[in-house]
């Protein structure tokens, strides 16, 4: 069995909408669907499939606090939990000095190139901005 390495790419994009607007973008499936992924449905277990260019996403939701975060753990295409899985974490971050909200992007994921991974986040924060005003 080959092992990857992981990349943990970890940025803050500033985002002018209230954590209570943007949760519901972060947290649910017609949220996600909106700027996320091409699509996301949830099953009666609670397995959230991810859709990108007709391709499952398998993932389970193991942390969330409403309106400041939510952690989405990548599961096998049979829906199993694995060592070492991908997971991204979103969390509503406001800063005490500027009054200035932010979205944390954590993604612990496979793709080594961070270049790459900037381009896509910065495309998908654009798509989440459009969407909340912000």
């Amino acid at each position: 069995m080959t092992r990857t390495t992981k990349t943990k790419f970890v940025r803050e994009y500033p985002i002018n909408a209230s954590a209570k607007l943007l949760y519901p973008y972060l947290s649910t499936a017609s949220g996600l669907s909106q700027w996320f992924c091409d699509d996301v449905v949830v099953d009666p277990n609670k397995v959230y499939n991810f859709i990108w260019d007709g391709r499952s996403h398998y993932a389970e939701m193991t942390g969330h606090r409403t309106n400041r975060s939510v952690r989405f753990l990548f599961l096998d295409d049979s829906k199993q939990h694995t060592s070492d899985a991908s997971y991204i974490d979103f969390s509503i971050e406001s800063s005490e000095l500027t009054q200035e909200q932010f979205l944390k992007i954590v993604d612990y994921t496979d793709e080594e190139d961070v270049e790459e991974l900037s381009e896509l986040w910065e495309h998908l924060l654009q798509n989440l901005r459009e969407i909340v005003g912000g």
